[in-house]
């Protein structure tokens, strides 16, 4: 146990109520500050999507023993299937057997996690907008507007976790040598809805992750308890196909009908929830320091917000968590090693799942609809299975692993390159799982 002390988390999503419930453990007392109401008590938004909780998430839960009351309101997903035009379905297994991403709503799993929280005794002031932080002297301000009279209420510790446009950051980035940046990309998204068949079961297959590659633009589909799935749509803000160009009830069935025809049941419901909810931009964040005098620090979001390709969003929040209190049992009242280590160690790592986030688009997008790319994938899963000790695809040592991003960012490259030569191979059709093949891929390991 460390010394108790009076610690504010400024925002109350997955991450906040998280690392509440794990710096409670340690016999502090927590604050959670959030200027919106608590989520047990609204309808959401209509601009989320569904979360894919993968090894980093389920380990980061476990510490904590909650798990398994998690894994009761997700459902695995051990494959996508793969929705092309002119082409019957297909399915792409993610990794070996047993092996799978879990689909859970964020509000579902949000208001969880705060019920976690308050159990293990946090205190949760929701409506409650933090409008300003004393950095030096870890003071936070409160009110109901910027303008009104505010309250002030002191602590020991404050952890930002008020998400990419924190305004723990805000502050921080006042600051001299402070570095920051963000990166919108030209691409938004839309929260749709595939409702459940009239008997509750689900209308495409439950356990796989949907996806409709249409190049520059692609449609997801993620399955929720209730047999409904959430969609999201992924389309440029601007162009010939784009967000601009659907302005009418019928151009929206229209572009329905021609890029996605085997929703074309659906188009009425999908129509609607088009232009009911809102069209959200996606952003990379990155900043550097991540703490401020070691009393204050940012976790997930405020720190490296990423686009959501990878589905590491919230995986790596978590484990931002849990590698925070892996240096607090290490250090114990030692913070100023816990947070130089902290933000030290994990920094390089956001920066490696940042970069493969956006990659991940291209991939889905595009990549996934060509055959000399799942060729490719065809014979790294062959190869690998044949080699375990030699090869693991990126995707796996990202989303099945708890290696670091940085590593899998590092060694995903390396493979890639030797991927460009074996594909360059004559007739590499016929004999892609050849001896022949096999030991090229050998040899270019050893280089």
């Amino acid at each position: 146990m460390q010394t108790p002390k009076q610690i504010a988390i400024i925002g109350s999503g997955l991450v906040g109520s998280l690392l509440a419930i794990y710096l409670k453990r340690h016999g502090h007392y927590i604050t959670v500050f959030d200027r919106r109401p608590d989520i047990r008590t609204v309808n959401f938004s209509g601009r989320s999507i569904n979360l894919a909780m993968s090894n980093r998430g389920w380990k980061s839960l476990k510490v904590v023993g909650i798990e398994e009351e998690v894994k009761k309101i997700a459902i695995p997903l051990d494959k996508r299937a793969m929705h092309l035009i002119d082409t019957p379905m297909y399915f792409q297994k993610y990794g070996k057997e047993g092996e799978a991403i879990w689909s859970i709503s964020r509000g579902i799993l949000n208001r969880k996690m705060i019920d976690f929280a308050e159990e293990a005794g946090v205190q949760f002031r929701f409506n409650e907008k933090v409008w300003d932080v004393n950095l030096p002297e870890t003071k936070v301000f409160t009110g109901e507007t910027e303008k009104s009279e505010w309250k002030e209420y002191k602590y020991d510790l404050i952890f930002g976790c008020d998400g990419a446009f924190s305004r723990v950051r805000h502050k921080m980035q006042r600051r001299s040598r402070f570095d920051y940046s963000q990166d919108f990309i030209d691409v938004g998204y839309k929260e749709l809805t595939i409702p459940p068949n009239e008997d509750g079961t689900h209308k495409l297959d439950k356990n796989s992750f949907h996806i409709w590659p249409r190049g520059k633009f692609m449609l997801i589909a993620m399955p929720n308890l209730d047999g409904s799935f959430t969609c999201t749509l992924f389309l440029p803000f601007e162009g010939d196909v784009s967000f601009e160009k659907i302005t009418t009830k019928k151009e929206a069935k229209d572009f329905f009908k021609t890029y996605f025809p085997n929703v074309r049941k659906e188009i009425e419901n999908l129509t609607q929830d088009f232009f009911k909810n809102p069209t959200s931009a996606m952003v990379t964040m990155k900043c550097y320091p991540w703490t401020y005098w070691n009393k204050v620090a940012l976790v997930g979001d405020s720190a490296h917000a990423i686009v959501p390709f990878y589905g590491q969003g919230m995986n790596a929040g978590f484990e931002d968590i849990y590698e925070l209190n892996e240096l607090i049992l290490n250090h114990g009242d030692n913070w100023d090693t816990i947070f130089s280590m902290y933000q030290e160690k994990r920094k390089p790592n956001a920066d490696a799942i940042a970069e493969l986030s956006y990659r991940n688009f291209v991939e889905m997008s595009s990549k996934t609809a060509y055959p000399i790319f799942l060729l490719q994938k065809k014979i790294e899963k062959w190869f690998s299975k044949r080699h375990p000790d030699k090869w693991v695809p990126v995707y796996s040592r990202v989303t099945f692993s708890d290696r670091p991003y940085e590593e899998a960012l590092k060694i995903g490259d390396n493979q890639e390159k030797i991927m460009e030569e074996i594909m360059k191979t004559p007739n590499i059709e016929e004999i892609w799982n050849s001896k022949e093949v096999e030991n090229k891929i050998l040899e270019l390991l050893k280089n």
